[in-house]
């Protein structure tokens, strides 16, 4: 089975809740910020993002997960996900037991009060946002509008 990415904007049908951690502000950015205004991420995620970091051998310490939104896709908008090898200048950043997120400002606002969460399954395996603020999404899952 081979590794993807898969981003949708609701939680897969008959998926179980995984528990989320709220984001612990890593950073003079994000402090101020209301954590149910912040993101989530499920311990499942969280368990992935390791395993991934360790793979693209990069720093827990400077590094992490870029969350973010871009213009395109057949709803308007599409989530990106990478690794950064440190912050912006701007990003807000968030610790989830050991894992760094970065989210860019023009994205933190599509992002905040989403959960990230990480579905494997015989079907799929993969990360979902799962994200109160997008209003529609697409038929393939990978776009959304808000």
């Amino acid at each position: 089975m081979s590794n993807f990415v898969n981003i949708e904007s609701k939680p897969a049908e008959g998926a179980t809740a995984a528990r989320a951690q709220l984001a612990t502000p890593a950073s003079g950015n994000a402090t101020g910020t209301p954590a149910a205004a912040a993101v989530q991420v499920t311990d499942r995620a969280i368990k992935r993002i390791k395993i991934a970091i360790a793979k693209e051998g990069i720093s827990p310490e400077e590094g992490g997960l870029r969350l973010g939104v871009m213009g395109g896709g057949c709803s308007g908008l599409s989530y990106s996900i990478k690794f950064d090898t440190h912050p912006r200048d701007r990003d807000r950043i968030y610790e989830f037991d050991g894992v760094r997120i970065f989210i860019d400002p023009k994205s933190f606002i599509y992002l905040h009060g989403m959960t990230l969460d990480y579905e494997e399954t015989l079907m799929r395996q993969g990360f979902n946002f799962i994200n109160p603020n997008s209003t529609r999404s697409c038929g393939c899952g990978s776009s959304f509008s808000s």
